[in-house]
């Protein structure tokens, strides 16, 4: 049954990456991305606390914000596990474009528990879902993406982390003839751009962060799309920690409502702009914000454009 957002905590988590953001976007470009990733973990652990949920997080970043950590005030909101992307503090103090704050949630128990490790992954939206197979040749599934959007492969986009591990993967695409966007991170957010139509993105595959996987998995059952992961051990004691969590096949892919059992909510705010999400921009005695909101209980996603005022005595300065 479709729920209305004012019964459901997906429009009160958008306070939470909105306050991070809006923290983490004064560090940009500064070179310091200890003092960045300080200001977005307290400004997102204040927040969450304000909350009327308990929430667990499953999935952490670390201090103040660990795995483990129990958040909220208590109260109408009910139950939630909550994910949390990396704060993307580099992106931040780079000064680089695509930093988003992101964290998801679903019920008690709904997110696959998964150790600190890469992950194979893949991801397309609703359009090209159950076309793609993070086991078959890349040419086959870039066809396959290229067939249900009704274009030849040369017209495809997909997205790849910029990275030495990716080589082999780009010289796979570059056969292709599909066109390529290398980005420097954030694989949630290229997950989430392919999934929506007008951001001229089809495809997300790499290697990255499992945590990452995990959130993309979550906006991909919000969103309808299609999302496959794989783990990607590099020594015998990732093996081993993964069986330590009940992962016995590591070679094992997983699919979006493998990783994701029921409903999932994802929130995102721009802090610097990308193909997705605008960043924050500060105004005199206010700033403005770019979210989305993709939840699967309400069945709606939203696109939030906020302006936040800093100062009781100044009126608001909007502007369309």
């Amino acid at each position: 049954m479709t729920m209305s957002p004012a019964d459901c905590v997906c429009l009160d988590l958008v306070s939470v990456t909105e306050y991070a953001a809006l923290a983490s976007g004064r560090y940009l470009g500064k070179g310091d991305s200890d003092a960045a990733f300080e200001a977005t973990a307290v400004a997102m652990r204040q927040r969450l606390d304000m909350l009327r949920f308990d929430a667990r997080i499953v999935a952490g970043v670390g201090e103040p914000l660990e795995t483990g950590a129990e958040l909220g005030a208590g109260g109408d909101r009910g139950a939630w596990d909550i994910a949390l992307g990396a704060l993307q503090e580099g992106i931040v103090a780079r000064g680089q474009a695509g930093a988003i704050s992101v964290v998801a949630a679903t019920d008690p128990g709904s997110m696959l528990p998964l150790p600190q490790m890469y992950m194979r992954k893949m991801a397309v939206g609703p359009v090209a879902r159950g076309r793609i197979d993070l086991l078959a040749p890349l040419a086959r599934t870039v066809e396959a993406v290229a067939e249900a959007y009704g274009r030849k492969p040369t017209d495809i986009t997909a997205v790849v982390l910029n990275r030495p591990r990716h080589e082999d993967l780009i010289e796979e695409l570059r056969a292709t003839g599909a066109r390529i966007k290398l980005i420097q991170d954030g694989d949630v957010t290229a997950a989430i751009s392919a999934a929506i139509r007008g951001t001229n993105n089809h495809l997300a595959v790499g290697i990255g962060a499992a945590i990452e996987g995990l959130i993309a998995a979550a906006a991909m059952c919000a969103l309808g799309g299609d999302f496959q992961g794989q783990l990607w051990p590099v020594s015998r004691t990732q093996v081993r920690e993964a069986t330590a969590l009940g992962i016995d096949d590591v070679d094992r892919v997983w699919s979006a409502t493998d990783m994701v059992r029921g409903d999932a909510i994802v929130v995102a705010t721009g802090i610097s702009s990308g193909d997705l999400l605008s960043g924050v921009r500060y105004l005199a005695d206010a700033a403005r914000t770019h979210s989305i909101v993709m939840c699967s209980r309400c069945r709606r996603v939203d696109f939030l454009d906020s302006t936040h005022g800093f100062s009781s005595e100044r009126p608001l300065e909007i502007r369309v």
